[in-house]
C-alpha cells in the first residue's frame, strides 16, 4: 500500500476503548476484584513519602514524544522545521536532566527509546553516570520501555514483542535492573486491545495506565468509581498469568485545564509575590483542591493521579518545574496549615500503583474484553533475516558478500509499530521516511541472506530479490533463459506453495532439488487494453521446516508450447464453475460475480456473495459534521454504493490453477484465485487510484453477503492471536447510545474475520490489517482503500489524497464447519504471516570454498514442529546466545477434532540441525528477567485467591506448552562446522 491510504480507520482501530468522542467496543462483563498487597514492590524503596490520612495527588511530570508524526523521527529529535511543529527531543531531555539534577524532590517519566537511546549515546561519560543515579533514585522512570508506544489495533502481536524487547533490553543493559520499567503507559494509542494487555502481563508489568477510552465507558466508570481494575486479558491462560492492573487517567494525558506551563502552553505562571499586582496565588490553590476533590469523587482510594505533561513538553523543563514546586509548596505547606487534607507530590506511575496495591481497594474488572499501512510481508521478511542470522551464526554477518545484519531492519520495524506509523496517521513526508529506514534496513538484510545463502548451499551467486513480485515485476526472471529459484520457508513444518514469476514468452522446464521436473505451467494474463498479455511461469514447490528448496528454471522450444490464456467466458447466461479436488466456487454470467461456494469433502454449500462497495466520505461541510480522514472514518450515510453492479470477466483453468478475473471499473479490479489441492479461495484485488472528480471522497470495502442468520454477532481476532466475539450496536458494561451506526460497529481486522451459524463458518482472512464489520446479519465486509477530500481536525493537517495511490492486497476464505474451522484459519494465517521468501540467482555458481558440498534443500530442524507448535522467535541474541520463543497457537477448546488444544511437550534436544544447546534460561516475554525469578504485584478476586501458576521445571530437553501459551529462552549455543561448513578465504570479485 502506498502513501497515507490505510485502510484501517482511526476511531474503531482498537476495538476496545476509544478515543473520546468515537463509538467503539467496551470491555466485557466485569469480574469483582478485591486489590490485596502480597509482596513488596520491586524498587518502591525510591517512592516518596505519602500522607495515610490525606488525599495524595500525584503529580507525573511526562512528555508524549511521537516518533514520527507531523514530522519525521529525525526531524522530531534535532528539533527542524519548527514551523510544521514546534519539538526538539535531544532538547527536551538535556533540560529534563538538568532540573532533575537541580532539585532533588523533583521526579520525570520517559517512554520511547527509539528517542532516548540516541540521545544516550551523544552523551558524555559524566553526564550518562548523572543518569544513571537519577535513574537508581527512582527520579528519572522509565514507564512502558518499548522502542515505541506501539498502537494496539494494527500491530501483529509478534512485532509488538519484538518492540518491546528491543526497548527493554536497552534498558537492561544500559541500566540493570533499576531502569527496569513495572508499569505500561499507552495513553495515545486511539482504543485497547485485550491482546495487548495480555501481552504486558506476559512481560510482567505490574499494571498499565491507559489515556484514550471511549467517551460513554469513561463518564460510567467515572460516575461508579471503576476507573481502576484487574483485565483479565486471556480466557485460555491460567489466571492471573494474563491479569493485569489497568488505570483510566483522569484527562487522556494532558494536564488539568490551567495548569500547562509549558513553552507550548498559554495558562499564567504562579506568581507567589504578595506584592506584585499579578499575585495568583489564593485562586489558582482554591482551583487545584476544588479540581482534586472532584476527581476524587471519580477514584475510590486516598490516592489520585493528575498528568503534568502532554506532546513534546519540557523544552524548556524549569517552566513546569518552577511552578509545580511552588503549587507542591503552597498546598501542602500553607494550605495543611489551615487545615487542608490534600498532599501533593511529586510521583511516578509505578510510585502510585504501589500505592493503589496497599490501599486494599475493592473495584471490578472485565473478563474479556475487544480488541495499516504495511503488510505482513515486510514482518515476514525480517524473520527470515533474524532466523537465518541464527541459524548461521557469526558467518552471517561478514561473509563473501559483505558485512550484513538484522538489527537496522529490527529497528526500522519497531519505528514502524508507532502508533502514528502502521496506522497510517502520519503525513506523507513522514510516511516516506518510514519507507526509506525499512529499505535501508532490508538491504543490510538482503546482505546477511546472500551471505547464508552461499554457505549453507555450498555455492556463490549473484541473489537476487524481487521486492515487486505482487505486482508482476522481476527484472531476472523476465530477461533469463536460466535461473534457480531459492525458497526459504521460516515456519517450523514443511510448506508447499505456489510459486508465481513473471518471465519472457515461451515455454519453461522446472526442476526440483533432486533434479525431477515439476509441474508447471506458463500464463498469459490480461493487461489493460493496449498492452501486451503478461507471461507467468506457475510451479508448486515443496519447502522443508525452516529450510530452503532450490528449484531450476530453463526455458525450452517444444514443437507446440502450451501456453494458457484468459479468456471470456463463451457462455451469457447461467452461471459458471472454477473447482479443484475440495472446493467449487460458482459465478453469474450475467453478473461476473461470485454467487456460491461449496467444499466438496465436507459436504457444505453456502450462498455467498461478494462484490465492491463504496462509501461517500463525510465532507464535514453542515455545520457539527466529522469530516473522514487519516484518524476518523466518518461515512455520509449508512448504505455504500456499488462500484459496479457486474464485472467483465476472463476465464483461466489450468492444471495447476483456475482463475475468474473481474474487472468493476478502471480503479477497481479482482482476480478469483484456486489453486490445485488448496482448501481456500484466494480474492487478489486491486483498488486504486480512487477517483475523486466528482468530489466525493470514497472509502471502498470488499463485502460478502450470505443467508447465514448470524443474529447480530460476528468474530475478529485480537492482534492476530485469541478471536473476540463482537455484537452489533452492542457494549457489554453500558447501555451504549450508538451515534455512529456504520464506524461505531467496525473493529481492527490483523488476521481474520467471521459469522457463523453455529453450523457453517465463513472466515476470511487479511494480508494486513484492516477494518470490518457486519453491519447485517449473513455480511460482513472489509475496508481495503480510501481517497479523501478533507482533512479530518485531528492535527495532522493533511488529506489522504494521494494521487497515484493504488493497494493490491489478498483475502483468503474459508468455507467450515464450525468444528473444523479453528484448524483451517489458524494455520493458514500461520502460512500467509510467515510466507516463504523467493531469492532468484542466474545458476552461475561459484563453489563457496574448494571442498564445499553443494546443497538444493536443507532445513535447519531435525523434526518439524507439530502444527499447533509455532516457532515465535529465533534470533541472534549475543555471543554463543540465540532467543527462542515458542507458543501454542491455539485456544483452549477451539480444537477438539485433531486434538489440536491440547498441551504439547516438546523435545528440544538436538531439534536444530546447524547448532547444539548447551544451556537454556527461561525468561519473561521480552527476555529481560528470569522467570523463576520475575515477580508482579498480586491481585485477588474477592470470590476467592487465585493460586499461581508454578514454573515449570526445565531440564535440558523438554518443555510443555499449556494453549495460547508462549515460553521463551535464552539459549547458550555451539554451532556445528560439519553443517555449516567452513569460510571461504575473500571475496567474490
Amino acid at each position: 500500500m502506498t502513501g497515507n491510504s490505510g485502510a484501517m480507520t482511526s476511531g474503531v482501530r482498537a476495538g476496545g476503548w476509544g478515543h473520546a468522542g468515537r463509538a467503539v467496543q467496551g470491555p466485557p462483563p466485569p469480574l469483582p476484584f478485591l486489590f490485596v498487597v502480597l509482596v513488596a514492590a520491586p524498587g518502591t524503596r525510591t517512592c516518596p513519602t505519602v500522607q495515610p490520612n490525606m488525599l495524595n495527588v500525584h503529580l507525573l511530570p511526562h512528555t508524549h514524544d511521537d516518533v514520527g508524526w507531523v514530522k519525521t523521527v529525525g526531524q522530531y529529535y534535532y528539533g527542524v522545521y519548527n514551523n510544521l511543529q514546534h519539538a526538539g527531543v535531544q532538547y527536551i531531555l538535556d533540560s529534563v536532566i538538568s532540573a532533575l539534577r537541580a532539585e532533588p524532590s523533583r521526579r520525570f517519566v520517559y517512554v520511547e527509546m527509539a528517542f532516548f537511546s540516541r540521545w544516550w549515546h551523544q552523551q558524555t561519560n559524566a553526564t550518562q553516570q548523572a543518569v544513571r543515579e537519577l535513574v537508581r533514585q527512582g527520579r528519572l522512570e522509565f514507564a512502558n520501555g518499548g522502542w515505541v508506544m506501539n498502537d494496539e489495533a494494527a500491530t501483529h502481536y509478534g512485532a509488538i514483542v519484538d518492540q518491546m524487547t528491543l526497548g527493554l533490553r536497552f534498558l537492561q543493559d544500559t541500566f540493570g535492573d533499576d531502569g527496569r520499567p513495572r508499569v505500561a503507559w499507552h495513553i495515545d494509542p486511539f482504543g485497547h486491545s485485550r491482546e495487548q494487555a495480555s501481552l504486558f502481563a506476559q512481560m510482567s508489568f505490574d499494571g498499565i495506565f491507559l489515556g484514550c477510552v471511549d467517551y460513554q465507558d469513561k463518564e460510567l466508570r467515572e460516575k461508579k468509581q471503576e476507573m481502576e481494575l484487574v483485565w483479565r486479558a486471556s480466557a485460555s491462560l491460567q489466571p492471573p498469568t494474563a491479569d493485569l492492573f489497568t488505570g483510566v487517567l483522569p484527562n487522556v494525558y494532558d494536564p488539568p485545564r490551567y495548569l500547562c506551563w509549558d513553552r507550548l502552553c498559554d495558562d499564567k505562571p504562579v506568581v507567589d509575590d504578595p506584592s506584585s499586582p499579578e499575585h495568583n496565588t489564593k485562586g489558582l490553590v482554591d482551583y487545584f483542591l476544588n479540581l482534586a476533590a472532584t476527581q476524587h469523587q471519580s477514584y475510590r482510594t486516598n490516592h489520585i493521579v493528575m498528568t503534568m505533561g502532554s506532546d513534546f513538553h519540557y523544552e524548556n523543563a524549569d517552566m513546569w518545574f518552577k511552578n509545580l514546586d511552588k503549587l507542591i509548596r503552597l498546598v501542602n505547606a500553607q494550605q495543611q496549615a489551615k487545615g487542608s487534607r490534600v498532599h501533593v507530590l511529586y510521583s511516578t506511575p509505578a510510585c502510585y500503583l504501589w500505592e493503589l496495591n496497599k490501599a486494599n481497594l475493592t473495584c471490578s474488572g472485565p473478563a474479556t474484553s475487544p480488541a495499516g499501512r504495511p503488510s505482513s510481508a515486510m514482518r515476514g521478511s525480517q524473520e527470515v533475516c533474524k532466523q537465518l542470522e541464527a541459524l548461521a551464526g557469526p558467518a552471517a554477518n561478514v561473509g563473501p558478500y559483505g558485512s550484513g545484519d538484522s538489527a537496522l531492519l529490527e529497528e526500522a520495524m519497531a519505528v514502524l509499530q508507532h502508533h502514528d506509523a502502521i496506522t497510517g496517521t502520519s503525513r506523507q513526508l513522514v510516511a516516506e521516511d518510514y519507507a526509506r529506514r525499512l529499505a535501508a534496513g532490508w538491504g543490510r538484510c538482503k546482505v546477511l541472506l546472500s551471505n547464508v545463502l552461499a554457505r549453507l548451499s555450498g555455492s556463490q551467486e549473484a541473489f537476487s530479490i524481487c521486492p515487486e513480485l505482487n505486482i508482476s515485476v522481476c527484472p531476472l526472471s523476465q530477461t533469463s533463459a536460466r535461473f534457480q529459484v531459492a525458497i526459504y520457508n521460516p515456519l517450523a513444518r514443511k510448506v508447499d506453495r505456489m510459486v508465481r514469476l513473471p518471465v519472457s514468452a515461451g515455454a519453461f522446464l522446472v526442476k526440483d532439488p533432486s533434479g525431477h521436473a515439476v509441474p508447471s505451467d506458463v500464463l498469459l494474463l490480461p493487461q489493460p487494453e493496449g498492452q501486451k498479455p503478461r507471461p507467468e511461469l506457475l510451479f508448486s514447490a515443496s519447502v522443508p521446516a525452516l529450510g530452503f528448496s532450490i528449484y531450476s528454471v530453463a526455458q525450452v522450444f517444444p514443437e507446440k508450447p502450451k501456453v494458457h490464456r484468459a479468456r471470456p467466458s463463451p457462455e451469457k447466461s447461467g452461471s459458471f464453475v472454477i473447482h479443484n479436488e475440495f472446493i467449487r466456487a460458482m459465478f453469474s454470467h450475467e453478473t461476473g460475480l461470485l454467487t456460491q461456494i461449496e467444499v466438496t469433502d465436507q459436504k457444505l454449500m453456502l450462498p455467498v456473495n461478494q462484490t465492491f462497495f463504496w462509501y461517500n466520505a463525510n465532507t464535514g461541510v453542515l455545520q457539527n459534521d466529522q469530516p473522514s480522514g487519516a484518524y476518523i472514518f466518518s461515512p455520509d450515510g449508512m448504505q455504500p454504493l456499488p462500484v459496479n453492479s457486474s464485472a467483465q470477466i476472463r476465464l483461466l483453468k489450468t492444471p495447476l490453477v483456475q482463475e475468474v478475473h473481474q474487472n468493476f471499473s478502471a480503479w477497481c479490479s479482482q482476480v478469483v484465485r484456486l489453486y490445485c489441492g488448496q482448501r481456500h479461495l484466494e480474492l487478489e484485488w486491486t483498488v486504486g487510484p480512487i477517483p475523486v472528480d466528482d468530489k466525493w471522497g470514497k472509502e471502498v470495502i470488499s463485502r460478502f453477503d450470505t443467508p447465514l442468520d448470524t443474529k447480530g454477532y460476528f468474530y475478529t481476532d485480537s492482534n492476530g492471536r485469541e478471536i473476540l466475539k463482537r455484537r452489533r450496536n452492542y457494549r457489554p458494561t453500558w447501555n451504549l447510545t450508538q451515534t455512529e451506526p456504520v464506524a461505531g460497529n467496525y473493529y481492527p481486522v490483523n488476521t481474520r474475520i467471521y459469522i457463523t451459524d453455529g453450523k457453517k463458518q465463513l472466515t476470511v482472512l487479511t494480508d494486513r490489517c484492516q477494518g470490518g464489520s457486519s453491519l447485517q446479519d449473513g455480511s460482513l465486509e472489509l475496508m481495503v482503500h480510501r481517497r479523501l477530500l478533507k482533512d479530518d481536525r485531528r492535527g495532522l493537517g493533511e488529506p489522504l489524497l494521494e494521487k497515484k495511490s493504488w493497494v493490491r492486497g489478498r483475502h483468503l476464505v474459508l468455507l467450515d464447519a464450525v468444528g473444523k474451522a479453528a484448524a483451517g484459519h489458524r494455520l493458514l494465517a500461520e502460512k500467509e504471516a510467515l510466507a516463504p521468501q523467493v531469492v532468484l540467482a542466474p545458476g552461475r555458481a561459484t563453489r563457496y570454498h574448494p571442498g564445499a558440498t553443494l546443497r538444493k534443500q536443507f532445513s535447519g530442524l531435525r523434526r518439524a514442529l507439530p502444527p499447533s507448535v509455532h516457532l515465535l522467535t529465533l534470533a541472534h541474541w549475543g555471543p554463543d546466545k540465540l532467543l527462542l520463543r515458542l507458543e501454542h497457537q491455539f485456544a483452549r477448546g477451539e480444537d477438539s477434532g485433531r486434538n489440536l488444544s491440547s498441551p504439547v511437550t516438546l523435545d528440544l534436544l538436538n531439534l536444530f540441525s546447524t547448532f547444539t544447546i548447551t544451556h537454556l534460561q527461561e525468561t519473561t516475554l521480552v527476555a529481560n528477567q528470569s522467570r523463576a525469578s520475575a515477580s508482579r504485584l498480586k491481585w485477588t478476586p474477592n470470590t476467592g485467591p487465585v493460586p499461581l501458576p508454578s514454573v515449570p521445571p526445565l531440564d535440558s530437553t523438554t518443555i510443555t506448552l499449556q494453549p495460547m501459551e508462549i515460553r521463551t529462552f535464552v539459549a547458550s549455543v555451539q554451532w556445528k562446522e560439519d553443517c555449516l561448513g567452513p569460510a571461504p578465504h575473500g571475496r567474490p570479485g
